[in-house]
């Protein structure tokens, strides 16, 4: 009885394991966390209407008066905006001192009226600027003063609903400048910062 016992048990347990056999050794599945998709960022309108006011650090460079001058400019200035969607209208004044001079003129300050016109690009309003120029020089060491033109680009972007960066370039025009016999023109190059209340 004991030979076909113990064969007999063997069997049994072999045949309650079998299925654990059936497919073989196979790695455990570990779960992956699912992973969001990132937040789409979503560009909100930037409504540029309002009233604003900055200061501004750049270099210019003179002609005609001012052949091969070109030094540091700086400045402040204020004005207006409004939106009109994709279309924004201003008006600005500025005050911009110079140290643009050369052995036999100077260019000691200038302050400008300016229109300035633009698209809405979201953040960034990129502008085009024509105005009036008040200028006070000095050249052959007698001081003039006289008014002339400005036209040139801008572009504003807006780092916080209140904090805005930008930079503008500008030709000041100034011809027979106050009947001194002599033209006046300077290229000034400003970065800006302005703040909109």
């Amino acid at each position: 009885m004991k030979r076909f016992a113990t064969p007999a048990l063997v069997l049994g347990a072999f045949a309650l394991t079998a299925p654990a056999f059936a497919g073989g050794y196979s790695e455990p599945v570990v779960e992956q966390p699912a992973i969001a998709p990132a937040p789409v960022a979503i560009m909100a309108d930037t409504d540029w209407t309002g009233g604003y006011a900055g200061a501004t650090l750049g270099y210019g460079w003179g002609d005609d008066a001012l052949d091969d001058a070109d030094d540091m400019t700086y400045g402040v200035f204020g004005g207006y905006n409004y939106d009109f969607g994709q279309f924004v209208l201003g008006g600005e004044l500025e005050y911009l001192g110079s140290d643009i001079e050369t052995g036999t003129a100077e260019l000691e300050d200038m302050t400008r009226l300016k229109l300035r016109a633009g698209y809405d690009a979201g953040p960034a309003l990129i502008y085009g600027v024509v105005g009036a120029a008040y200028a006070n020089a000095d050249i052959g060491g007698v001081s003039y003063d006289d008014t002339g033109y400005t036209y040139g680009l801008g572009v504003d972007y807006a780092v916080t609903d209140s904090v805005n960066v930008g930079a503008e370039l500008l030709q000041n025009e100034f011809d027979g400048f106050d009947d001194s016999g002599s033209d006046l023109s300077a290229t000034t190059l400003g970065a800006r910062v302005s703040f909109k209340f």
